[in-house]
């Protein structure tokens, strides 16, 4: 008995040995990727955990733990109501031509995160969307393919068979786990897609929500340490370690009611010579009321 009790004793020891060590790796990757805006810092009301919130998703073309302010190839705006227990995921074009604020220029929207980082790009999509966003999170695209690997893959449902980067990646029809590089192949293929940009967009939004769901499963645990090393060297928020733990438990409770909104647009080359999409008045009317309904507040 005192040998079966002495077992178990050093056995808690070590369960909560190990517990106190992985808090303090997420506590140490949480503080190397915070990199709150400056509203974000004037902001001393956090949101509740049951109220709705918003956050910007970008992947980023250049690295994170170089300082490489690059463009933001992939722009995302997804929505979170716990009450609901839903999210809506959007798709921003990264052509679409709008305001760049704080630039003072109209441009394509990808362009802000260039020229000002993550608030100037959450400036520009408020501005034309006349949504509150509370935050944003970016991943740069190496990262991307660590992470996917680190997930063990990701699975994806494609529509229909193609290849792309000169053949190098053939993604057959159906159901398919996708590596990192093939995944990074995958959410940026084009012109290969009958659907073109709106295709791309698509599966932009499959794979972060395969990622979303894998990340969500009780085998990444057996993986955490090495998902928080490639965290802390690609991703950056303005969340908190408080925010992200209030947030992970209402997310992973969402996924399965997950709702994808198409922003619908028109390409045009204008006078500079450059192709864009052109998103009318109409249309984000009624992407602002969708998303705003969601937050609860007023049109």
């Amino acid at each position: 008995m005192k040998i079966a009790a002495l077992v178990i004793g050093v056995l808690f020891l070590g369960v909560i040995g190990y517990t106190l060590y992985l808090f303090s790796l997420v506590t140490e990757t949480v503080n190397r990727i915070h990199n709150p805006t400056e509203e974000s810092e004037k902001n001393e009301t956090q949101i509740s955990s049951v109220d709705p919130m918003s956050v910007l998703v970008l992947g980023i073309d250049g690295r994170s733990d170089e300082g490489i302010s690059g463009r933001s190839d992939t722009m995302m705006l997804i929505t979170l109501n716990p009450n609901e227990e839903s999210i809506k995921m959007m798709s921003i074009p990264r052509d679409t031509r709008a305001e760049i604020v704080g630039h003072g220029t109209m441009e394509k929207i990808n362009h802000a995160y260039a020229y000002g980082g993550p608030k100037m790009a959450v400036d520009s999509v408020e501005k034309l969307l006349n949504v509150p966003i509370n935050h944003y999170v970016s991943l740069d695209m190496e990262g991307f393919k660590r992470l996917v690997d680190a997930l063990d893959g990701i699975l994806v449902d494609n529509e229909y068979e193609f290849s792309s980067h000169n053949h190098i990646y053939h993604f057959p029809e159906g159901e398919q786990i996708l590596n990192g590089e093939e995944a990074l192949a995958y959410t940026r293929t084009r012109k290969e897609d009958p659907h073109g940009i709106a295709g791309r967009d698509a599966r932009q939004r499959e794979v972060v929500e395969s990622m979303m769901k894998e990340g969500s499963q009780f085998s990444t645990i057996l993986r955490i340490e090495e998902i928080l090393d490639i965290l802390g060297d690609s991703v950056q928020t303005d969340l908190t370690l408080g925010e992200i733990w209030d947030y992970q438990s209402k997310i992973r409770s969402s996924i399965g009611t997950m709702d994808e909104i198409q922003m619908e647009y028109d390409g045009a080359i204008l006078d500079d010579g450059l192709w864009y999409a052109i998103v009318s008045d109409e249309e984000i009317s009624q992407i602002r009321r969708e998303f705003r309904e969601h937050l609860g507040l007023d049109d």
